[in-house]
């Protein structure tokens, strides 16, 4: 080899010596970087007529284990959806009380009960016919805080979905821009790795928000799919747009084509409804409490609340009504609430009862009470025994379109005491909650799993790279003793040239 040719192969090492020093500088910066990929400088060896010639250093590619970072896009969508429906279930957790515990509706019902087994014995007592309507108000009150907190938790939902859209239209700008760019270096050999970093990690912000399945192009682009089917355009400004609604015990939404339609507005792909595509993650979690949860635990109540006012109706009193002082009736012909969606957030005391509280005596409208209020127990005896009888509720066909079922009861309409539906609701809600609960603790510990195995084999080690570091060095001092050893040769020969 001539000494040009020794000086060229010792060049070309350094260039690739540092072009790796500046990649292990890259990864060791980025540690600790979630989804940081290491990243390792290719290099290829040159060779003439049989004769080594020197090292061409090549792009920088990454380490991806592609299965296993899909399994964790995905089981970070499905902990951050559990993680929404926590948050609000614990949400009505708080105002519903557990079952006993005095604040419940099961134990308010109980107080009510309670104060008229004690109107009975003093029927004429004008402290004890106050105090019967003064628990009636505190259960009255009480279906009214929980239908609001219903009501309130959709409203957070429907709030939530439009933002957390903004943030995906905003999130799927970031990927396009940053496919453009590695498509642009691809095409010139050029290294895409710190891109595909940076897009892999809006990648995982995405999956934050719904669940998504990507697919990257032979040229570099990427392809973003929802796990329920629909394709997500990234080179398009804000390709998702949705209108917020004001929620209320009778908004609803609903595909596109259903009867009734719906009052709730879908999220829009261009002009094709792809709401229920948007599955997992945030908007999936905020979507099922919008349309399912919340509708459904408002169906439950409100069923509650019309039962508690028959139940007092036909007993004699009409103590509990809506503001008009009429009890909603369930229709003929489906859906059976139709009448009564959303009384739970209105349903109050009789404000004939509230002007007169001997009405929970003589009962309300009089029934011909001639005894006198003193000796007059026909109508609370007959309270006590309604209260104490089992009556048919409701379980299927719930909410304004009857799509909606309780998870008790059974298919046909269940036959029990106030009292037991009261403590079946409330304790059926808060099994929802409790159930999300170990749900987020297994999946995250799946998380957790995929999170350290993908780090194991993707992320950085540190000390592989201080190894690779010291073999840098090593070859450095190599290739530089190369070319001091091709100089001082080079001086000697112009010596003797001279």
């Amino acid at each position: 080899m001539s000494l040009n040719g020794a000086l060229s192969v010792a060049n070309s090492g350094l260039a690739n010596v540092q072009a790796q020093f500046a990649v292990v500088s890259q990864n060791v910066a980025n540690a600790s970087t979630p989804g940081y990929a290491t990243e390792t400088a290719t290099q290829q060896a040159i060779t003439a007529g049989g004769q080594g010639m020197g090292v061409l250093t090549g792009p920088t590619m990454r380490q991806v284990n592609a299965a296993l970072e899909a399994s964790l896009t995905a089981q970070n969508s499905t902990v951050s959806g559990l993680q929404t429906q926590q948050s609000a279930l614990q949400a009505i957790d708080a105002v519903q009380g557990a079952v006993g515990s005095g604040n419940d509706l099961a134990s308010q019902l109980g107080n009510l009960q309670s104060q008229f087994s004690t109107l009975l014995g003093n029927p004429g007592s004008q402290a004890a016919q106050t105090a019967v309507v003064g628990a009636a108000q505190t259960l009255a009150q009480g279906i009214n805080s929980l239908g609001a907190a219903y009501t309130s938790q959709r409203q957070t939902a429907e709030d939530n979905i439009v933002s957390e859209v903004g943030t995906v239209n905003t999130t799927l700008g970031t990927i396009g821009s940053l496919s453009k760019q590695i498509i642009s270096l691809k095409a010139d050999g050029q290294s895409t790795a710190d891109l595909e970093n940076q897009r892999d990690a809006a990648v995982q912000s995405l999956s934050q928000l719904v669940s998504v399945q990507t697919l990257q192009q032979p040229n570099g682009d990427m392809l973003v799919m929802t796990s329920g089917g629909a394709s997500l355009p990234i080179h398009s400004p804000d390709p998702l747009s949705v209108t917020g609604a004001n929620m209320e015990p009778g908004s609803f939404y609903a595909q596109p084509g259903s009867v009734p339609a719906g009052t709730v507005p879908g999220i829009m792909l261009g002009t094709t409804d792809v709401t229920g595509q948007l599955q997992g993650g945030q908007i999936g979690a905020n979507i099922t409490l919008r349309d399912t949860t919340m509708p459904t635990f408002t169906g439950e109540l409100d069923e509650f609340s019309q039962n508690l006012a028959s139940v007092f109706k036909a007993a004699g009193v009409t103590l509990f009504s809506n503001s008009s002082g009429n009890v909603p009736q369930p229709a003929t012909t489906p859906p059976v609430q139709a009448q009564y969606v959303g009384f739970s957030s209105e349903i109050q005391v009789n404000p004939a009862v509230q002007g007169n509280p001997s009405g929970v005596v003589n009962g309300y409208p009089v029934n011909g009470n001639t005894g006198g209020l003193a000796g007059y127990t026909a109508t609370v005896s007959s309270v006590l025994a309604a209260l104490n009888t089992a009556t048919p509720t409701n379980v299927q066909g719930l909410g304004v379109t009857g799509t909606l079922a309780a998870p008790y009861g059974g298919s046909s309409p269940a036959s029990m005491t106030l009292s037991a539906l009261a403590g079946t609701m409330v304790s059926a809600q808060s099994q929802a909650s409790a159930t999300v609960t170990d749900q987020i603790n297994t999946e995250q510990a799946v998380q957790t799993t995929l999170s350290s195995q993908l780090t194991s084999q993707d992320g950085v080690s540190l000390d592989a790279q201080m190894s690779l570091m010291i073999q840098l060095q090593n070859a450095y001092g190599a290739n530089a003793k190369v070319m001091s050893t091709v100089q001082t040769m080079f001086t000697a020969l112009l010596n003797t040239v001279s």
